[in-house]
């Protein structure tokens, strides 16, 4: 995670973005007198919502712990995906 005061940022603001984009790292702006906020690429941050929001239940919580366990100790099955409209190029990603 890499850090920059706001007089930096501002000083460098599209290297600074096209770092966050193309190392898909976090950068804190840190300003004094207030609290740091966190650049992040979009994909990442809307990843970190999904979880949230997926982790919020304790009981889906447990089922994807499970599920992970499961799959990290080879008990996981791989499915070819099947596109329901019947094109075989469509279905597999």
């Amino acid at each position: 995670m890499k850090m920059m005061s706001f007089t930096e940022t501002r000083r460098n603001f599209a290297a600074a973005l096209d770092a966050v984009e193309s190392d898909a790292e976090e950068l804190v702006i840190t300003r004094a007198g207030h609290e740091p906020v966190v650049v992040v690429p979009l994909a990442e941050y809307e990843s970190l919502k999904e979880t949230d929001y997926l982790m919020r239940s304790p009981a889906n919580a447990d089922r994807l712990r499970e599920a992970i366990a499961g799959d990290r100790s080879g008990a996981g099955v791989l499915h070819e995906l099947v596109d329901p409209e019947g094109d075989p190029g469509r279905g597999v990603v």
